[in-house]
């Protein structure tokens, strides 16, 4: 990972003195008995007890608000983690890179763009998930499109043709009969002009996620329609977003990487509970929204849905299945081995 995609996060305090002394009391009673097993001695103990680490997230993603929790609650800390929180912007094959290489020591970022890179050989093991609900498709309304199987022949908006939302919803295409590179068109624009070429009648949908899509039908003055989104069955109960720790980390301080796992784990049940103190927390870092537009957005989310154990390993092997039958993975790609190799029970 190189400076320039670096900048250090989560230092400065969100709130008053307090405001501080409440979270962290709030952050001490959400976490569970073999939660504080691990790290409340250490935390008992001092700051110089607790084990560095260095954690890379995306701080303008709203979905991330319990990293942002977990750092001002002192879940971390309870933990016996001393976490820096580093803003990452890189790619995410440069994000993985330094993981592998140490860089970094854990990251969080969707597995719809992880499972390829990680195909590759990447020293990087998925420890835990976090949370569903990041990827939608809608339609813009004057097209009359009210249901998935009217897309076929249609233009369809992506930021980039590598995104997520193109995958996932091209496995999502397929499984309701249509080709998703034969029968539909992917067409990619920069984000927020996504719904002008809708507008302009260039794309009849949209795939992406929030915030961008929540701007976009705000703006919008046809409006657009509902079609999809990864919190519906098949996929209701499925993570969406994941969290990645070195392989040689996972070698060398086992302990460790469970009490990041945990930490965030116990972090998203805890925003889940307490919604409008984690939009308040996040709120420095959500420059265009309120208050009231997190809680918007939470509710696209399905925060209780973090998957660890075997649950989390057949998870992975399931979206293997996914990406090889629409030719991300290669054919030769056995899911299950697959899964294997890139999963690590660290509980």
């Amino acid at each position: 990972m190189t400076q320039k995609n670096e900048t250090l996060a989560g230092e400065a305090s969100l709130v008053d003195a307090g405001r501080r002394s409440l979270l962290r009391a709030a952050g001490s009673v959400a976490l569970s008995a073999p939660l504080l097993a691990l790290g409340g001695n250490a935390w008992a103990q001092g700051k110089s007890a607790l084990t560095p680490l260095t954690f890379a997230w995306s701080q303008v993603s709203f979905c991330l608000t319990p990293v942002a929790v977990a750092k001002e609650t002192g879940i971390f800390e309870q933990n016996g983690l001393d976490v820096t929180l580093i803003n990452y912007s890189g790619s995410n094959d440069q994000l993985l890179e330094s993981l592998a290489t140490g860089k970094a020591d854990a990251a969080v970022g969707m597995i719809h763009r992880w499972l390829k890179p990680l195909e590759s050989g990447f020293d990087v093991k998925i420890v835990a998930g976090t949370h569903g609900g990041c990827v939608r498709l809608i339609a813009y309304k004057p097209t009359g499109i009210t249901k998935l199987e009217q897309l076929r022949g249609k233009s369809i908006g992506v930021p980039d043709l590598a995104q997520p939302a193109k995958h996932f919803f091209s496995i999502l295409l397929k499984k309701h009969g249509i080709d998703p590179e034969r029968d539909v068109t992917w067409k990619a624009y920069q984000g927020d002009l996504l719904g002008l070429a809708a507008e302009k009648g260039e794309i009849q949908a949209i795939a992406y996620s929030d915030p961008v899509l929540f701007r976009i039908e705000r703006d919008s003055k046809a409006g657009f329609v509902h079609l999809a989104s990864n919190t519906e069955p098949p996929y209701h109960d499925k993570v969406c977003c994941v969290v990645g720790a070195g392989g040689r980390l996972v070698k060398s301080n086992r302990p460790a990487v469970a009490a990041l796992a945990k930490s965030l784990v116990d972090a998203y049940e805890w925003t889940n509970a307490h919604q409008k103190e984690g939009a308040r927390i996040f709120k420095k870092y959500a420059a265009n929204l309120t208050e009231d537009d997190l809680l918007h957005l939470y509710k696209q989310l399905t925060m209780h849905v973090h998957p660890i154990h075997t649950s989390l390993r057949d998870q992975i092997e399931f979206y293997a299945k996914d990406f090889r039958d629409i030719g991300v993975l290669k054919p030769s790609t056995d899911p299950r081995k697959f899964a294997d190799h890139v999963f690590a029970d660290v509980f």
